[in-house]
């Protein structure tokens, strides 16, 4: 099969991991060397919203917040052959997992504790750190949800190498018919 014939059956590259693994940075770039458009599934629960994950978490709560997720994935999933990048718990959600495993291949970005800890220290934004110990809360996510991210169909393991080197190891893991684009990455 052709990457052409792969893209036309509408499957996407969903990626997905913990907070601060680099899906947005790495999704951007290799939506780019693949030729395919990127989504950031939490941009898009935004404009849905009306307003930012932090104000729908305080004053919907999470299980709203994963509500709307799953709709807006849905939708995203609907709409072709992308790189989308999910929120950390939408893996988590049976039916998100499920809609996710049918419509692409799933790339888990996988990161130590060490890496995420010191990644989601430079930005705010992220409900489930504003905790006394935000260490011990991407300890406990990561106990929670590693072995459910597992099930994904391609784990890449990330670290300070970079994006670029995340990219190339993504493409290198995916199916023939996807990696025959020509490999060019630009910071």
């Amino acid at each position: 099969m052709s990457a052409d014939t792969l893209r036309a059956s509408g499957q996407s590259i969903i990626l997905i991991g913990l907070m601060g693994a680099g899906k947005t940075s790495v999704g951007r770039k290799l939506a780019a060397n693949l030729g395919l458009s990127f989504i950031d599934a939490d941009e898009e629960i935004v404009e849905a919203a009306g307003c930012s994950i932090e104000d729908i978490f305080k004053v919907y709560g999470e299980q709203a917040f994963r509500d709307v997720e799953a709709r807006v994935i849905a939708r995203l999933l609907d709409e072709g052959p992308q790189v989308l990048a999910t929120g950390g718990g939408a893996y988590m959600d049976a039916f998100t997992r499920n809609l996710i495993t049918e419509k692409g291949i799933v790339v888990w970005l996988r990161a130590e504790l060490d890496v995420l800890h010191r990644r989601t220290r430079r930005r705010g934004g992220r409900p489930l750190l504003e905790t006394g110990n935000p260490r011990k809360t991407l300890q406990t996510l990561i106990n929670e949800r590693y072995p459910i991210y597992g099930k994904a169909n391609i784990i890449v393991d990330t670290c300070e190498e970079g994006a670029d080197v995340t990219v190339v190891k993504i493409v290198d893991a995916l199916p023939p018919e996807w990696n025959q684009q020509p490999r060019e990455f630009r910071s």
